[in-house]
């Protein structure tokens, strides 16, 4: 085992001389009481680690020892439900034993040792089984059947197999004999580097949606599943908000939340509401498909750094089994302030505002960790990302937003003048983009909805609203010709009948496909209509102070998604009062 002698102290950043044994990326302990590092440069004999822990106190001429393995997590059943720090530490079993403060080099196992799980085995002795390949299954929560795994870098025949039965995560399951004669024990959980991505068979193109309930994303600007997205914005836009309703709301089969950097009274509503949510699929709690991996502003700053990629590890670890994940990271600005923070404290020649010069190579390898992939036996997984962005002063030109739109197929960017007018989720229509709709338009015509149709109509009336508004703030709105005001008019149903959504509202807050496709049709159907009897010398001001325009607002919070019906009634009472206008002007 390496060791070393501390010399100095930056913050959390230490320096050790007379070392050896010790490798890049390998996880240390410091001094007597075991802080938690990890090596990040070496020169000679001397060492660069980053300590996970507060160092006050730690001083030069302490021992530091190696442990002879990367920084990794350890991945098995026990995952599901439970919240972890940035380096897996289980929070809740640290609370139990310790209280609510973690001390210092504590790190209890991640994975109970002591539970047991009932595990199916579904090989035998004499299969030859490679990376990725199911042992067995174990019903983890009533929604997620936790797959065994043979690990990345194992294959072989099996030699000896353990009955299906009920086993401990430490209990030998499986013995495996290479080709060389070499024998190597499986149990039912194993250990991954988390800056080392997991190998897969190859990348599949996006075909699928990744059904989020909120219809400025589904509808306008989708993201696919195995799609990476980002979601910039100012102080107090709702990236937070739009973040909590996509882990909420996401057709995904496991949902990873990462809290890197936030303030603790958001991680604090995380933790104590998503336990009482409702998966809108089976009712059963949503925590039974969610991972929390909490990380807020007042903890360690270089474990802030390593949240992300213990996250994403662990989505990797879920598509294996062939899951679609979707991983929520809150926010990617924090985790780059860590970068930054860590990088000054080690003298490396800043880039621009101080970032260091690699933050676009980090930032690209979190990234591309996303996707949809086929990994072993036919399987087919993928990992969503959807990464929150908090430029300073919602500045859209500071480097984690640029960077960031170099690597992402999803941009939705959040507006404050929207945020300030009360219109959530404040996505702008001008800024936001997807690469992804061509892709999925498969998915709505198998729903049986024109959605490209409907979506270019919206994006042109929202397009032709924006310039006419550029005119009407030098003539004034009443200077525009009344087809033009019908416009406006139009776009304004859009705006507040349709993007906008109450993401606390009981009825509103998840819309399925079918409620979105009536009400587009219901708010294109009145444009239509409207501009047919504006033809017919019917004036502007009669057609919106009909009853059903202010109806028209309002349906996403009157109707529910089992209430489909009432469409038809909102559409017959939209003919009735357009008919009994033509008869007035008759």
């Amino acid at each position: 085992m390496g060791e070393g002698i501390l010399y100095r102290v930056s913050g959390p950043i230490i320096s050790t001389k007379k070392t050896s044994g010790i490798v890049m990326n390998e996880e240390v302990r410091i001094g007597e009481e075991g802080l938690i590092g990890e090596v990040i440069g070496i020169n000679a004999e001397e060492a660069t680690i980053q300590v996970y822990e507060d160092t006050t106190g730690i001083r030069p001429g302490i021992k530091v020892y190696g442990t002879n393995k990367p920084l990794s997590v350890e991945l098995g059943p026990g995952l599901l439900s439970q919240t972890f720090d940035g380096i897996q530490r289980p929070l809740t079993v640290i609370k139990k034993e310790q209280g609510i403060f973690v001390k210092r080099g504590a790190k209890p196992p991640p994975l109970s040792r002591e539970k047991e799980w009932k595990v199916d085995i579904q090989i035998k002795e004499g299969d030859i089984i490679g990376p990725n390949s199911i042992i067995g299954e174990v019903k983890e929560t009533t929604l997620v059947k936790h797959r065994i795994l043979v690990p990345p870098d194992a294959m072989g025949k099996v030699v000896e197999i353990i009955e299906s039965s009920t086993y401990k995560v430490n209990d030998t399951i499986c013995i495996l004999q290479d080709e060389e004669g070499e024998k190597r024990e499986l149990k039912l959980f194993h250990s991954w580097p988390v800056r080392k991505k997991r190998p897969f068979i190859k990348r599949l193109p996006p075909e699928e949606i990744l059904f989020t309930g909120q219809r400025v994303i589904d509808s306008i600007f989708p993201i696919a599943k195995g799609g990476v997205a980002a979601i910039p914005g100012g102080f107090g836009t709702g990236k937070t908000v739009t973040q909590h309703s996509l882990a909420k709301w996401a057709d995904a089969d496991i949902i990873i939340y990462i809290g890197c950097g936030e303030r603790g009274n958001e991680m604090a509503e995380v933790l104590e509401e998503f336990p009482k949510l409702k998966d809108p699929r089976s009712g059963k709690s949503i925590m039974e498909r969610t991972i929390l991996i909490a990380n807020t502003s007042n903890m360690p700053v270089t474990a802030r750094e390593s949240s992300i990629y213990t996250g994403i590890t662990i989505g990797e670890y879920f598509r294996d089994m062939g899951y679609d994940v979707a991983i929520m990271a809150d926010s990617t600005s924090r985790w780059a302030e860590a970068l930054r923070e860590i990088s000054g404290r080690m003298e490396e020649m800043p880039a621009e505002r101080g970032f260091p010069a690699y933050l676009g190579s980090r930032l690209a390898e979190f990234y591309e960790r996303g996707g949809r992939m086929e990994v072993a036996e036919g399987r087919v997984g993928s990992v969503s990302i959807i990464g929150a962005v908090s430029p300073p002063g919602g500045d859209f030109s500071e480097p984690v937003t640029t960077h960031t739109k170099h690597f992402i197929r999803a941009l939705w960017a959040l507006d404050t003048e929207l945020a300030y007018s009360r219109h959530y989720p404040a996505i702008s229509w001008t800024e936001s983009y997807s690469e992804y709709f061509e892709e999925i338009i498969g998915w709505w015509e198998r729903e049986g909805i024109d959605m490209e149709n409907l979506r270019n109509r919206v994006m042109g009336i929202l397009m032709e609203e924006s310039h006419l508004q550029q005119i009407a703030q030098l003539v004034g709105e009443r200077a525009l010709p009344e087809g033009e005001r019908l416009t406006l008019k139009v776009a304004e149903l859009i705006k507040e009948g349709f993007l906008q959504q109450n993401a606390l509202s009981k009825v509103d807050a998840y819309c399925s496909p079918k409620k979105q496709f009536r009400m587009l049709k219901v708010i294109l159907d009145f444009g239509e209509t409207a501009r047919d009897l504006l033809n017919e010398g019917i004036p502007l001001f009669k057609i919106i102070e009909l009853p059903i325009f202010s109806e028209i607002k309002r349906m996403g919070e009157d109707i529910r998604n089992d209430e489909i019906d009432k469409f038809d009634k909102l559409e017959d009472k939209l003919n009735k009062e357009f008919e009994e206008l033509r008869k007035e002007y008759g």
